[in-house]
């Protein structure tokens, strides 16, 4: 799904960090391709707020929230936490 606008991002926020239906795990992507999980991006939500309203291109402007289907080395850009993946295998960390 596309953030074009502070409320997209207030509205993926308050959906949760899964997808209905499946319960995939989702992750937010800037508009430098960096993946950020919903722990940091509700961390850093001033940050990414004013990057969207300002059309900022600073590495905390959120463009989309995706499904991690596969990528078990998938790491949050910010935290450096693994984003959990739908059908990788756990230990492949």
């Amino acid at each position: 799904m596309q953030i074009n606008s502070i409320a997209d991002f207030r509205a993926a926020v308050r959906n949760g960090p899964y997808a209905w239906p499946g319960g995939y795990p989702l992750y937010f992507v800037t508009s430098d391709g960096a993946a950020l999980s919903f722990e940091a991006a509700k961390q850093e939500r001033r940050n990414i707020l004013e990057s969207i309203r300002d059309k900022s291109n600073d590495g905390w402007r959120v463009v989309a929230v995706a499904i991690n289907y596969e990528d078990s080395s998938l790491f949050c850009d910010h935290t450096g936490k693994r984003i959990a993946s739908a059908y990788a295998e756990d230990d492949a960390q």
